[in-house]
């Protein structure tokens, strides 16, 4: 799917659109642009692209709304582009269903790199993959089982409960509230430290640097993402 994979472009920046338009092109994934958030909804029922890169900062509808009106009806990738580099906007897109974020200015292959993730990630839901492989690492949602160079990884539920949610979206930034929610409940979406601890267990076990890391990577002050 990545190598003719479409990809709409909502910004109103016309040198954005067009620096990203070459640098899509150029790894061959077809491109299509919006300048208006209306444009780009318009756009993303009539193209059904396979990927959606959204600015926040739109003339018309401000960029979160774009993407809450989106998530009423696809599930598309969406990766947010944005000046906006404040903790609190990064949460709340992601919370509204943005699959990642990126602020500007970018690093161009930094960049594509999440946008090749994101597709992998939506083939995969698509085929309903339920194992993982990392590197060393393989995750088996269906067995739930966990190993690295082939020994099994005995996690407790919490620990493999994390896991578990972050590799069913690799390469996707799941916010600190989101997987309090899911695991600890609505109760308890303000108590990093509990996901601090789980997080800090599950790098010892699967020998995870965090200034280096190779399979947990933290998006500082919003969440966290499996490595791709």
């Amino acid at each position: 799917m990545t190598e003719a994979a479409t990809v709409l472009v909502i910004d109103d920046e016309p040198q954005i659109r067009k620096f990203l338009r070459i640098s899509l092109g150029a790894q061959g994934y077809k491109v299509i642009e919006a300048g208006t958030g209306g444009e780009g909804l318009s756009q993303a029922a009539l193209a059904k692209p396979d990927l959606v890169v959204l600015d926040l900062g739109l003339p018309d509808l401000d960029g979160q709304q774009v993407l809450l009106e989106l998530r009423e009806w696809t599930a598309v990738p969406v990766l947010v582009l944005s000046v906006r580099a404040s903790e609190t906007q990064k949460v709340q897109a992601l919370d509204n269903g943005a699959n990642d974020y990126v602020t500007k200015p970018f690093g161009i292959q930094e960049f594509l790199a999440r946008v090749r993730a994101l597709l992998r990630q939506a083939s995969r839901s698509e085929a309903g993959e339920v194992a993982l492989q990392l590197g060393a690492l393989h995750i088996d949602l269906a067995m739930r089982r966990v190993t690295l160079e082939d020994a099994p990884v005995a996690l407790t539920r919490k620990e493999y409960a994390v896991l578990a949610l972050l590799a069913r979206y690799p390469g996707r930034v799941i916010s600190q509230q989101q997987l309090l929610k899911d695991i600890w409940g609505g109760s308890h979406v303000e108590d990093t430290h509990y996901l601090r601890i789980v997080i800090g267990h599950l790098r010892q076990k699967l020998g995870d640097d965090p200034a280096l890391p190779r399979y947990i990577a933290t998006e500082a002050g919003v969440g966290y993402r499996l490595m791709v």
